[in-house]
């Protein structure tokens, strides 16, 4: 039977909880970790420096990404720089733009001459995956994630894309490519096979993965069936 040891690409933990990060660090699958400002302020975190000194000072030992929090892009320069110093194990999270569309590859490019390692993050095109590639350097690690589940979410498959960005960092052998927004356990055979490197997977879809992933069918069948007699028994109903 197949485990989440067996897969190939890399997983990283994507969450807020900090029970949950401390947790998920210490297992030998998870590779990795990522955060965002939405699952933080979902996570009920008030103060976003704090949160991440007292992470960090756990999570030595594995790659760990946080955001930049500005709209603006010297004051995203300045907030980028200012996380890349809390650890050797940080990449710093760089949208590929800020929310009024305008485009952060000047930014990347600036923070690349600074040797500060990068997670690109909220890409959905082929064309961004371009840009930012054309900016990387080929001697510093780097990070591009592609939220395919997000492009999933509009009927598309993401598979084919993610497979044509590989293309891209043929000449970038530092820069991994990263499968994001994961709905579901299939997604981590989708992301390998789709050649990436990496998939962000939340806390609440790996502890599923923990229990169902490779499990046998007629197994699971039988708990199913199991699940549906318990719940008409505990729910006193009659015909």
């Amino acid at each position: 039977m197949r485990s989440l040891s067996d897969l190939k690409i890399q997983l990283f933990a994507d969450g807020a909880d900090k029970a949950g990060i401390l947790d998920l660090y210490t297992k030998p699958y998870i590779q990795g970790l990522t955060t965002n400002p939405t699952l933080m302020r979902k996570a009920g975190i008030s103060d976003y420096e704090v949160f991440a000194k007292d992470i960090l000072k756990t999570v030595t030992a594995k790659p760990i990404s946080f955001e930049v929090i500005s709209d603006d892009f010297s004051e995203m320069e300045r907030q980028a720089l200012k996380i890349a110093s809390w650890g050797k194990n940080v990449f710093v999270k760089i949208p590929i733009t800020n929310s009024h569309g305008e485009s952060s590859i000047p930014l990347i490019k600036c923070l690349v001459t600074q040797k500060v390692r990068l997670n690109l993050t909220a890409l959905l095109t082929l064309e961004q995956v371009e840009a930012v590639t054309s900016v990387l350097s080929p001697e510093l690690p780097s990070i591009i994630s592609i939220f395919a589940g997000r492009i999933a979410d509009t009927g598309r498959d993401p598979a084919p894309l993610v497979k044509q960005a590989r293309g891209y960092l043929k000449n970038l052998p530092q820069t991994q490519l990263l499968w994001a927004s994961v709905r579901e356990v299939l997604n981590l055979v989708h992301a390998e096979e789709s050649g990436c490197d990496i998939v962000t997977v939340t806390h609440d879809i790996l502890a599923r993965a923990q229990k169902t992933f490779g499990k046998d069918l007629t197994t699971l069948s039988l708990e199913t069936v199991q699940m549906f007699a318990r719940d008409a028994r505990e729910a006193g109903y009659s015909l």
